[in-house]
């Protein structure tokens, strides 16, 4: 059994500024439970979302991940698989949506899309090529090169928690420009937690210069391998995106049988921006 992570452990520790944490942010249900309690204060509009499993079974069919898509997280497909069908089940994918994958890389999100609902679909990376190119999309996700109402449903795996600085706020105005009436995006996993606090791995971090608000707790998680990684508390989740929503509806789902899906599987909330 691993024991608790020590500072000397840790490269770079000392030039981390405070307040910060040795290891990385870890919680169970009563933590949730005060995370959900405290949203429901500030009214955020909370809802339970409940994995229909043999239907996520038959998504991961459906897909073909194994088959099509061996080196894709390999490690754990049942998670990234997760995150596909929740954001593909809040959307309510069809054929006439234009999809837009934000913060894509490699993923083959775009393609399952479009093979499994018929959906039209992009993707977007600040990796790739600057501009609009056919279905490639690159450049900043706060600031698309695509025109008002552009976009039908937006979806967002594991990605939203590595904005840095103002560029989750920044992206929840954009998603109200780019979505048609009608339209949805869909952020999950949400990372909350009961402080605000931000994840990550000093040895990618500190040679990198990586900023870091001041009001968020550090949590130095090494050989994690990346840089940055945001969690809301309820208080942080309505400065830094509700008073950004420009009109849109928002609601969070707490995902209350994650581990059935898989026991590797770890998504605990899901976010759901409207456009009316």
């Amino acid at each position: 059994m691993t024991g608790p992570t020590q500072e000397a452990e840790i490269p770079y520790w000392d030039q981390l500024r405070t307040p910060k944490h040795a290891g990385p942010i870890g919680y169970g249900p009563d933590t949730i439970d005060r995370i959900v309690g405290d949203l429901r204060e500030l009214d955020f509009d909370v809802r339970d979302f409940a994995i229909d499993v043999p239907a996520y079974r038959a998504f991961v069919e459906k897909a073909g991940y194994r088959e099509r898509y061996p080196a894709y997280y390999d490690f754990n497909i049942h998670e990234k698989a997760l995150e596909h069908f929740i954001a593909a089940t809040l959307l309510e994918l069809d054929d006439t949506d234009v999809y837009i994958d934000i913060a894509s890389e490699g993923s083959p999100t775009p393609e399952i899309y479009n093979r499994l609902f018929g959906c039209r679909t992009l993707r977007q990376d600040l990796a790739y090529e600057a501009g609009l190119h056919g279905d490639t999309i690159g450049g900043d996700a706060a600031d698309l090169p695509v025109p008002v109402q552009y976009a039908s449903k937006l979806g967002l795996h594991c990605s939203f928690e590595h904005f840095e600085e103002d560029s989750d706020s920044r992206f929840v105005a954009e998603t109200a420009r780019v979505l048609r009436r009608g339209g949805k995006a869909c952020i999950v996993p949400l990372y909350l937690f009961d402080t605000y606090a931000i994840q990550t791995d000093p040895d990618v971090a500190v040679p990198q210069n990586v900023e870091f608000e001041s009001d968020a707790t550090l949590y130095a998680a090494p050989s994690w391998g990346n840089r940055h990684a945001r969690f809301y508390d309820p208080q942080h989740l309505a400065t830094r995106v509700r008073r950004h929503l420009h009109g849109l509806e928002l609601t969070i789902y707490r995902i209350v049988n994650t581990t059935e899906a898989h026991p590797t599987c770890y998504a605990q909330f899901a976010a759901l921006f409207r456009q009316p």
